[in-house]
């Protein structure tokens, strides 16, 4: 009888022989060559234009020496020219502080203002004045005053700036 299966008792051999995958078409640059050698050349033209067309004068810098002398002479030359201003002692101001809480275009928002701060300062007006930029315009002037010192103002002040505020002092002086 045949052996049709071919059995047979042979054993393979295993080597340490791999399998390997590699693709049947050569491996292709993913820039070419030419390309490289054409930016090349443009850049390489570049440069040797550059050193024509732009004649530049590159020098070493050398550092010098410095010194550090100040002369000040500002008291000694008031002392050498000085100068009298006359004034009139009997002239006396008398002078009134305010503060500005804030001006504002619509007289609603002025309103506003003179209620939030109805309770602590004493003393709102509210006037009505024209802007020197804008001459037509008027604007509704919310101020707390007079007070007879600065130190009084700078309280209230201080007072309205606690409350989100940003005020301004005003002095209003006149010649006795």
């Amino acid at each position: 009888m045949r052996d049709f299966a071919k059995r047979t008792s042979k054993k393979k051999s295993v080597s340490g022989k791999k399998s390997v995958f590699r693709s049947s078409k050569k491996s292709t640059q993913v820039i070419p060559s030419n390309a490289i050698l054409f930016v090349l050349l443009i850049a390489a033209g570049l440069v040797i234009t550059s050193f024509f067309y732009f004649r530049t004068d590159i020098k070493s810098i050398k550092p010098e020496a410095t010194l550090n002398n100040v002369t000040i002479d500002f008291p000694t030359s008031l002392m050498e020219n000085s100068i009298l201003i006359e004034s009139n002692k009997n002239e006396q101001l008398e002078c009134e502080y305010f503060v500005q809480i804030g001006a504002y275009g619509n007289k609603k928002y002025a309103l506003e203002a003179e209620k939030m701060l109805e309770e602590e300062i004493q003393n709102i007006t509210i006037n009505t004045v024209y802007s020197s930029l804008q001459p037509g315009k008027p604007l509704n002037s919310v101020i707390s005053g007079p007070y007879g010192n600065k130190s009084a103002a700078n309280n209230a002040k201080e007072k309205i700036t606690k409350n989100g505020f940003d005020p301004r002092l005003r002095t209003l002086c006149k010649q006795m």
